[in-house]
């Protein structure tokens, strides 16, 4: 099996491209998050240049080994050999019909950040100087979530009876709040600081315990309950626009705003 791994941040682009090539090429719902994630990249390869981030080349270090957890993943997904629970999960809806954009987006999210990022921020700081890396990776989600929050937007604004009827159901708070990037994100942080003082020789078994726990929170990503889920299946039905065109609408262009997703 060939597991492509990044050096730089110039390398995780590239190899980001790859992906998003490989599944526009094959109509395939993986280049959904890929392309998210990639003008995530950019947006932090762009901070570490204007001095965005407090430690520059911590960042880039820590924006390597946090691609490369997903590279590993899909690359594992992609010969048929075991990824971890919560990108397997993800990996795979990514083949059915029915997930709409956004739950596409959350799954990758879920397991990226929920899972990823807090295994990456710890292998680039230790149990004495974690707090140091605070700053700079919120200011990573922050980059996340204005991105995510925009294509959500994208989906209420085409749909705006889904907001009503969320509303009357009380599940809005469920789905779009519980799954924020913030909740991903201090979750994320407190793992980090559990991960970075646990022994070396536990850290497999955490990490399982943890991606268990996260798997979890995928499965209700993608079935949030009866009557919400058939709301978006319903939203499904009319999207328009194949996955390729998804796809590339998810790509920011340069010194605009980025579009909405076509649905």
């Amino acid at each position: 099996m060939n597991i492509k791994q990044a050096t730089t941040i110039d390398e995780v682009i590239q190899l980001l491209d790859e992906i998003i090539k490989e599944s526009i090429s094959k109509q395939s719902a993986i280049g959904l998050f890929t392309m998210l994630y990639r003008e995530v990249t950019v947006k932090i390869k762009e901070g570490i240049q204007i001095g965005s981030f407090q430690n520059g080349e911590r960042m880039e270090k820590l924006d390597v080994i946090f691609a490369n957890r997903y590279l590993k993943a899909y690359y594992q997904y992609k010969a048929k050999e075991k990824a971890s629970e919560c990108w397997e999960f993800s990996f795979q809806q990514a083949e059915t019909f029915w997930p709409i954009v956004v739950q596409h987006l959350l799954l990758g999210i879920n397991a990226h950040v929920n899972l990823d990022l807090g295994i990456a921020s710890a292998e680039v700081s230790t149990a004495e100087n974690i707090k140091d890396l605070e700053s700079d990776f919120n200011q990573i989600n922050i980059i996340l979530s204005n991105l995510v929050e925009h294509v959500e937007k994208c989906l209420i604004k085409i749909w705006p009876i889904l907001t009503i009827i969320l509303k009357l159901t009380g599940k809005i708070d469920n789905f779009f709040i519980d799954f924020s990037m913030k909740t991903a994100r201090d979750g994320a942080w407190k793992f980090a600081n559990e991960f970075v003082r646990t022994q070396e020789d536990q850290r497999e078994a955490c990490t399982q315990k943890r991606d268990k726990r996260i798997a979890e929170i995928a499965r209700l990503v993608s079935n949030p309950g009866y009557f919400v889920s058939a709301v978006f299946k319903f939203i499904r039905l009319f999207e328009r626009g194949d996955v390729a065109q998804k796809i590339m609408n998810l790509k920011i262009i340069e010194e605009k705003e980025p579009e909405c997703v076509v649905i």
